[in-house]
């Protein structure tokens, strides 16, 4: 038995985005109004606040307007304001039609909204909150949960120093518990205790199954003379077929840098389709071309997102804590824009929170955070876009697009009809052998690159002895079934060249993980076909370092 070092707080926040950090600000706000004190720990696997944050980012300021009203006084970086919306028809490697704003739904302009870095918009969040006396551990992995009598009792931390085997080496360290009388999970999408707790709890038993994309996003420090500050330009169709959805995007941000990417929704049918190759492609076209030739690319990374939206959330309390902003999947798909709404759950679980503990028994489960949630805009929002990720998969593009115009233009996400997407993203690849494979292009070096280069510049780490984090329930699977069906599409859906196939000596064929790859973007976790894989915490600090993404 381990012993391990204890510490006592109030609350325990897992998470340092935008969600965990809302939340700990607003404790600290109301205890200090309260004159109460309150102790607050937040914990962030990352090696500092915003190195693992990755958002695309034009971003709307509803959320922190209330949280720090005074925000552009004490020097938020939100200073890049949108000053126009192209969007396009994809319709091949050469032809775009520029979509007048009258056939777009309404949730994709941008007016008022700000071109920015969420990883330095949480790193000055990060800055208010200790300022409030909020205490921060980064470095620090929530490595598994403590449940005691069937209540969350707070987490502990991962431990550091342990071999390949999980022995202890001679710099081993235990990982300590932090109790808390509430833990508040905001580990993002596809957060691996979100995971636990959502089926420990029950939490989507009433819910659609929760829907993913992966996102691709590089920096690129462009010729002045073909940047214009405050552009944003989505787009749809090509480089995707008719049976993959996704889009594409580039936000001219500020100093002479452009930010471009690509989602695509992690229910596409095809298993030969690499994610990554189709974002290394799209960049040829010249929309993106003709600005970012010439250019430099500074910055790569790539997350997984949960855009099931409203039918797909699950309860969000449970005995002893509540799940929060993307681990719970509050992201608006119909704007493409999750951090406002992240922020104000955050938000709505500090209220709950502080209600609570001014009682004088505070109950373990805090109900009224279903309360708060359902009179809150944050519930409007995510209600009125209901549909609109459902009608795009069950309609397709077009008529998809048609109906999400008609309802959020016209009838503002009121026309009485409940479109669900009741389809594991998982279970929707068709085998190998009746599906078509794709010949992607060599990359160039100048606009295309590979997967290894692109993987250096997320500036991705980990402590190279230590237990493997990609954990597999049966090793005989990637070969005996994976390989067998779907010709293993681990080596293509993985953004970061984690997993390969090779033959060994005798001519066999053999899964390999280079877990020193991983960029945690969880995209494994969710679309590996046979469940097979368990995406853990390694060590803390360990995975990208994004230094402005």
């Amino acid at each position: 038995m381990v012993e391990r070092e204890t510490m006592e707080f109030d609350v325990v926040i897992v998470g340092a985005g935008p969600a965990g950090l809302s939340c700990a600000i607003r404790l600290a706000q109301q205890a200090q109004e309260k004159q109460q004190e309150l102790m607050i720990c937040v914990v962030e696997k990352g090696s500092e606040v915003g190195a693992h944050i990755l958002s695309g980012a034009v971003f709307e300021t509803k959320a922190l307007d209330e949280l720090i009203p005074d925000w552009a006084a004490k020097g938020a970086p939100v200073t890049t304001k949108v000053t126009g919306d192209d969007i396009y028809l994809f319709k091949n490697e050469t032809n775009a039609t520029k979509l007048p704003h009258l056939v777009v739904p309404k949730t994709f302009r941008n007016d008022g909204n700000y071109i920015v870095s969420m990883g330095n918009v949480c790193r000055w969040l990060a800055e208010q909150a200790e300022q409030l006396g909020v205490e921060i551990f980064p470095g620090f992995s929530a490595h598994s949960l403590i449940v005691e009598e069937q209540q969350v009792k707070g987490i502990i931390t991962g431990d550091m120093g342990l071999d390949r085997d999980g022995q202890p080496k001679d710099s081993y360290m235990p990982g300590m518990e932090l109790r808390a009388k509430y833990t508040v999970f905001a580990e993002g999408c596809r957060g691996h205790l979100g995971k636990q707790l959502i089926a420990e709890f029950k939490l989507d038993k009433d819910a659609s199954p929760q829907h993913y994309g992966i996102g691709f996003k590089e920096i690129w420090q462009v010729d002045p003379s073909k940047h214009k500050e405050g552009l944003v330009v989505h787009g749809t169709g090509w480089p995707l077929d008719n049976d993959t959805h996704g889009g594409s995007f580039m936000y001219h941000a500020e100093n002479n840098q452009v930010v471009v990417g690509l989602i695509i929704d992690l229910n596409y049918t095809n298993p030969h389709l690499s994610p990554f190759d189709e974002f290394q492609r799209m960049k040829h076209h010249n929309t993106f071309a003709s600005v970012l030739e010439g250019g430099e690319r500074i910055a790569y990374g790539a997350r997984a997102i949960a855009k099931g939206g409203f039918h797909s959330l699950p309860k969000m309390h449970f005995p002893g804590g509540l799940l929060i902003g993307c681990d719970a999947g509050t992201l608006n798909f119909a704007k493409i824009k999750g951090n406002h709404t992240a922020m104000k759950s955050g938000m709505l679980a500090a209220d709950a929170i502080i209600e609570a503990l001014s009682q004088e028994s505070a109950p373990s489960d805090l109900v009224s955070f279903a309360d708060k949630f359902k009179a809150s805009w944050l519930y409007d929002e995510l209600y009125q876009s209901r549909n609109f990720g459902p009608a795009m998969h069950k309609l397709g593009r077009i008529m998809g697009g048609a109906y999400n115009m008609i309802d959020q233009n016209i009838f503002s996400g009121s026309l009485p009809f409940t479109i669900k997407d009741e389809h594991q993203d998982h279970a929707q690849l068709k085998l190998a052998s009746e599906s078509q494979t794709i010949s992607y292009p060599k990359p160039d070096g100048k606009l295309s690159f590979d997967k290894l280069s692109s993987v250096f510049l997320s500036n991705t780490n980990h402590e190279e002895v230590q237990p493997c984090h990609l954990q597999l329930k049966d090793s005989d699977i990637p070969i005996k079934v994976n390989l067998a069906k779907f010709d293993e599409p681990a080596q293509r859906y993985c953004p970061a060249g984690v997993y390969e196939v090779n033959e060994n000596e005798q001519g066999e064929k053999q899964f390999v993980i280079n877990s020193q790859n991983c960029i945690h973007c969880k995209t494994c976790d969710i679309k590996d076909p046979s469940q097979n894989i368990t995406w853990v915490t390694p060590e803390g600090a360990g995975g990208p370092n994004y230094p402005n993404m």
